[in-house]
């Protein structure tokens, strides 16, 4: 039964609900001081039921007055003017009934109730609360209205967010799709078996890339299957010559991460990894409170004058992952990439992410 209550209960308008609990609470304080005053529960409760009853249907009037096209949501000297003289005529209305009510059940009026007072009393009580309740509504009203502009304006943003980061994602799958076919180009005449091996884990890295399509946001453990799918095209295509590692902690591998933000620094350490004595890379994810940490480790070393000549032409990659970071991690990422080692053979090239929180976009 309860249940049944709260569901027609949700079920009504917010106006109605927002109606039958005001005027409720407003009924148990009207019987307190009508029986007060009239020391009977009996006439609190007959003064009370024909007091409501007025109050509802005038309040209700009156909201039909506000919502027309000639009053503006928000209270001005005009609509101050409206609410007094409706409040004045809803009082009037009110105490016109009970005078009337005490006219047909006397019981209703003790004697020391009598007279002019049992007019002007209610009058003035009830002209203060029809005002009270119309400040009430119009401020009701400017709040629902200003949520709803801000709802509409974080739809449209949220929007414009994703189209972004949609465009940014699909950056990404011309850019590997070309490199990749230009490795199997290359491997055609001279490597059939290793070609055919570099396409059927392309097709797992496309059908990977389609089921995410409309994905901006996925898990550590799905990311990661794209890593793999892509990982093995570059085994295919380089044999030996590369060696991978991924490292994913359990709790990091069902933490929420953008889409693809990883491949591109993999791409990256692929493509300009030192290679002549073989390439070595280390993905490692973890954990650590609310903080995602991931480092992609490879042989090699930052070309700094590369660098600063591509300024002007700044690559995709990269330049995907800082505005994707951005977009989805805003003030809550730090991303860092660095070399290490004595000699030019030791080097090794460190990207690290740290991604604290959820990631926007989802």
């Amino acid at each position: 039964m309860s249940a049944f209550l709260l569901a027609r209960w949700n079920g009504l308008p917010l106006f109605w609900r927002a109606q039958l609990a005001g005027w409720g609470l407003f009924a148990i304080a009207n019987l307190m001081a009508q029986r007060v005053a009239f020391h009977s529960y009996g006439v609190a409760f007959a003064r009370t039921g024909l007091i409501l009853f007025c109050l509802v249907a005038i309040s209700t009037a009156m909201r039909a007055v506000y919502v027309s096209r000639r009053f503006e949501a928000r209270v001005s000297i005009g609509g101050m003017a409206l609410i007094a003289l409706l409040s004045l005529l809803g009082a009037l209305v009110t105490a016109t009934m009970i005078v009337v009510a005490h006219e047909a059940l006397p019981w209703l009026v003790t004697p020391d109730h009598e007279g002019a007072r049992e007019f002007l009393v209610p009058l003035v009580h009830y002209f203060f609360v029809l005002a009270g309740w119309s400040l009430a509504y119009f401020w009701l009203r400017a709040e629902l209205a200003e949520q709803a502009q801000h709802r509409k304006a974080m739809r449209a943003q949220a929007e414009a967010l994703r189209a972004e980061l949609e465009q940014l994602r699909l950056q990404l799958d011309p850019h590997f799709l070309f490199n990749a076919l230009n490795g199997v180009a290359e491997e055609i005449p001279e490597h059939p078996a290793a070609a055919l091996e570099m396409l059927r884990n392309l097709t797992a890295y496309l059908r990977h890339s389609l089921d995410g399509i409309d994905h901006t946001v996925v898990t550590v453990s799905s990311e990661v299957a794209g890593l793999m799918a892509y990982l093995g095209v570059q085994r295919a295509r380089f044999g030996d010559r590369l060696t991978t590692r991924l490292d994913v902690t359990p709790e990091a591998a069902q933490r929420r991460i953008a889409s693809f933000l990883l491949q591109p620094l993999v791409e990256n350490a692929v493509k300009h990894g030192r290679r002549e004595d073989g390439l070595e890379l280390r993905v490692d994810i973890r954990l650590s409170g609310d903080t995602l940490h991931v480092e992609i480790e490879n042989t090699g070393m930052l070309d700094t004058t590369r660098r600063s000549a591509r300024r002007q032409r700044p690559g995709i990659g990269l330049e995907n992952v800082r505005r994707r970071l951005a977009l989805h991690y805003p003030d809550r990422h730090a991303f860092s990439l660095t070399d290490i080692g004595e000699s030019a053979r030791d080097k090794k090239v460190t990207a690290t992410l740290e991604l604290r929180g959820e990631p926007c976009g989802s």
